[in-house]
């Protein structure tokens, strides 16, 4: 496949095998077996490797398949608002959004207007870009929305757990605790540490639409 060819199409169960070995891609699975193709990331070590899913360059049918699944799982909890982290998890926020019925979103922003408070604001790292250290944003004309509401806190794909956490402390300086965090995915486990470390309560609230491992070099040119 070309690199602009992945996250194009959701394929039917079981279309394939995802026992491994893989070499270009790892076929991700939803809760109904219905798969989707990601490409496969070499890690600097050279020894291990992750799924990738960039959601803002994927089709607007495996956006909106993503969202579905999500919002299936999120209904239940009757969430008021949905909050989404920048920049890829705006994506998914949106359409959580409209998938859950509701007239808008809150995005948080990395990108400070002058109008922004510092207060309302803390450090953030992403594992796509660890050499930025960024500043975390939430516009203080929004808080309204949430403020005694129950609101989903959402990215794209939670892997370090450094995002999700970043937001955490966000709506926590803002006085807010959200009810569930949501992603498409959840890529291997790196981030429980991270997370349990904020807090022993936050793991049973992720609901991620698929789950992914970490990688291993087979030798053979191939990754299991």
């Amino acid at each position: 496949m070309q690199p602009h060819e992945f996250w194009q199409e959701v394929h039917p169960r079981p279309s394939f095998p995802d026992e491994g070995p893989f070499e270009t891609f790892y076929p991700a699975n939803f809760a109904d077996g219905r798969q989707l193709r990601l490409p496969i990331r070499p890690l600097p070590d050279g020894r291990h490797a992750l799924a990738s899913l960039i959601i803002n360059q994927a089709s607007f049918a495996v956006v909106e398949a993503l969202a579905e699944d999500l919002a299936k799982r999120i209904a239940p909890l009757k969430p008021d608002v949905v909050a989404g982290l920048p920049t890829l998890g705006l994506t998914l926020a949106a359409a959580l959004a409209r998938h859950l019925g509701h007239q808008r979103y809150v995005p948080l922003g990395t990108s400070r207007k002058f109008w922004y408070e510092e207060k309302l604001s803390v450090p953030l790292t992403s594992i796509t870009t660890p050499e930025q250290v960024k500043r975390l944003y939430v516009d203080p004309r929004m808080l309204s929305l949430m403020e005694g509401r129950r609101v989903v806190l959402v990215d794209d794909v939670i892997s370090s757990g450094s995002s999700i956490v970043a937001g955490l402390r966000l709506m926590q300086a803002v006085g807010i605790a959200p009810v569930a965090i949501g992603a498409a995915m959840l890529q291997s486990e790196r981030w429980h540490g991270l997370l349990d470390a904020h807090g022993a309560g936050w793991r049973p609230l992720v609901h991620g639409v698929m789950k992914t491992p970490m990688l291993t070099a087979n030798g053979e040119g191939g990754w299991r």
